[in-house]
């Protein structure tokens, strides 16, 4: 917010003496650190400055963010980092490293305490990389932003490859393939507008909800679209995003992570004034199957909600999870594990909508109502089997003769390919009416609103990383 910024130790300098850096004192060192306030709520700032030494990272420096960060913990305050920075200050040696270890540290043990959020705004190479990956968001800027452990030039001499900064480690490539980062802005602007509409969605620590914006969107406002977005054929793509968006307070969805695993989406919305967090498969891409990146996209995710008191809201249409030997060679019951583990620790008020498809073990850990969800509703067309009637029929009645395979399918998709059987058995609390969604969903929420619940008492659990 304007005018609310109180700069901390800028007249702090480094001590170094080594190779002449006796001779190239800056105040403040390359490094900007203090507190101020979005939208009225204190936050706390360190921002790399790459006009002084390259934004390398000195021994003085890594005190000034290690006392921003222990006064954003003590105070329930979010900490923003603008990265910009070279790396580890070679004239220090051993020092800068040491100086990196307390921010790893200080990273770690904020984690889940306060929201922590990180930007790229230029070069963050070598072990200035860490701080960004142990923060819980990481905005990069398109073609201006470069992340990588090591750069190009190490690369073609260890690898013998030849590869580009933008390739190696630019936005667009930790926004789509490695999963880095969860937001790719045109410029830093936008990336500054974005966190502070990120924050909008978040309280300022674990001890706090989310703020309660006034809503002006009725709550029982029908959505006669929603009647018609899945297709009768059950096997044809839809947009799982034109059901969560219409029926959001204004209809606005705040996506992380748009780019990556996109058979899975994930953000933040608002119903009746209260900030929640989505998880939805998308039909659209892949069917909405899960495989290893959706499953730590969505995993991830939930823990960040569930540390922050943000409810979630489920939408599933899950065929099951992507076969294949490349998933089960990289881990996928590892990884898909991830989900179920996810959801099952998590205490916040959890609510899911089952739209079409609910298959085996992907509808299991899809928030379903044994893994600990606390209200579950249904789609009519919504079908919740151990897999499709097809892939039953031909493993149950192999021998039989195609006609009468198709009369056996009929009859299997009568008995199972219906909510109606799963809400007999109170695995389902309410079939719904798409157009009632809104509502349903708002009054889900308000019932779990006062939840109370715990997990044992226990140092950690043992989550299948």
């Amino acid at each position: 917010d304007k005018g609310t910024f109180n700069e901390l130790d800028k007249l702090v300098n480094h001590r170094c003496t080594n190779f002449g850096m006796e001779k190239k004192q800056i105040a403040g060192d390359g490094m900007v650190t203090g507190y101020g306030k979005i939208d009225g709520r204190p936050v706390f700032v360190y921002a790399y400055d790459f006009t002084a030494h390259g934004g390398s990272l000195s021994e003085t420096n890594a005190a000034k963010i290690v006392k921003v960060q222990q006064l954003a913990l003590k105070t329930g305050a979010p900490v923003i980092a603008l990265n910009d920075s070279g790396g580890a200050r070679i004239q220090e040696g051993v020092n800068s490293l040491a100086g990196y270890a307390s921010i790893f540290y200080q990273n770690t043990i904020a984690s889940g305490v306060i929201p922590q959020i990180s930007a790229i705004l230029g070069p963050c190479a070598g072990g200035a990389c860490y701080s960004p990956a142990l923060t819980d968001f990481i905005f990069m800027v398109k073609e201006k932003s470069h992340m990588f452990i090591t750069g190009p030039d190490v690369v073609k001499t260890v690898t013998n490859e030849e590869v580009g900064k933008e390739e190696l480690g630019g936005a667009y490539t930790h926004s789509s393939k490695s999963g880095v980062t969860h937001f790719m802005c045109d410029n830093e602007e936008e990336t500054l507008m974005s966190i502070r509409e990120l924050l909008s969605f978040l309280p300022s620590n674990n001890m706090e909800d989310a703020p309660l914006v006034p809503c002006n969107d009725d709550i029982h406002r029908q959505v006669e679209a929603l009647q018609t977005v899945i297709p009768e054929d059950p096997n044809m793509p839809y947009d799982i995003k034109d059901i969560i968006e219409p029926v959001l307070d204004n209809q606005y969805f705040f996506e992380v992570m748009p780019h990556f695993a996109k058979n899975v989406v994930v953000g933040f919305g608002r119903l009746g004034g209260r900030s929640v967090g989505i998880v939805a498969n998308q039909p659209a891409w892949l069917a909405g199957v899960l495989d290893i990146d959706a499953s730590d996209k969505a995993a991830r995710f939930i823990r960040f909600c569930d540390c922050f008191n943000i409810p979630l809201i489920t939408f599933e249409d899950v065929p099951g999870f992507l076969p294949g030997t490349i998933q089960e060679h990289n881990g996928i019951i590892r990884h898909g594990a991830k989900i179920v583990y996810a959801y099952a620790e998590a205490t916040v008020p959890k609510v899911t909508l089952i739209t079409r498809k609910a298959y085996g073990g992907a509808y299991i850990v899809m928030s379903s109502k044994p893994t600990g969800a606390d209200v579950n509703l249904a789609y009519p067309q919504a079908e919740i089997a151990v897999m499709g009637a097809a892939g039953a029929v031909n493993i149950l009645y192999r021998k039989s003769t195609p006609e009468e395979k198709q009369e056996i399918i009929k009859d299997y998709e009568d008995k199972f390919s219906n909510p109606y059987c799963a809400a007999e058995r109170g695995l389902i609390d309410e079939v719904i009416m798409p157009r009632d969604t809104r509502y349903k969903l708002i009054q889900a929420l308000e019932m779990c609103h006062n939840k109370n619940q715990s997990n044992p008492p226990k140092k950690h659990g043992n989550m299948p990383l």
